[in-house]
Formats: structure tokens, C-alpha cells, sequence
């Protein structure tokens, strides 16, 4: 396997304040490794998030 996750088709907003874009996400060990066109790679795991929000790093702020 290429990743242990990839997360693809989504629209990645990554809190900027830039337009979200289309893209694929891949995790290991916990961490984002790779952002972009990941069609070719291979994955121990998918999440296809076609239509819905990527937003890798999100904090929730409502957390005491």
C-alpha cells in the first residue's frame, strides 16, 4: 500500500481563507502526507467524500 488512508474527491478547505479545492488527502501514521491528485495511489483504507468538505487541522472550538 501507497498510505494507510485516502480520503478523495472532496473539496478541501484548509482554513486560509482561499476557495476550497478539489482534491485527495492522504494520512499515515496519523499525519497528512500528500494533498493533490492521488488517483494512481493505493491505500489500506478509502473514504470517498465526493460533495462533501475536507478540513484537514479543523479545532473544535467549543471543546472546555
Amino acid at each position: 500500500m501507497d498510505h494507510d488512508l485516502i480520503i478523495s474527491g472532496g473539496t478541501v478547505v484548509d482554513g486560509t481563507g482561499s476557495v476550497g479545492f478539489k482534491a485527495d488527502v492522504a494520512v499515515d501514521n496519523g499525519k497528512i502526507t500528500r494533498i493533490g491528485d492521488l488517483g494512481g495511489a493505493r491505500a489500506g483504507e478509502t473514504i470517498d467524500a465526493t460533495g462533501k468538505l475536507v478540513t484537514p487541522g479543523f479545532v473544535d472550538l467549543h471543546t472546555h
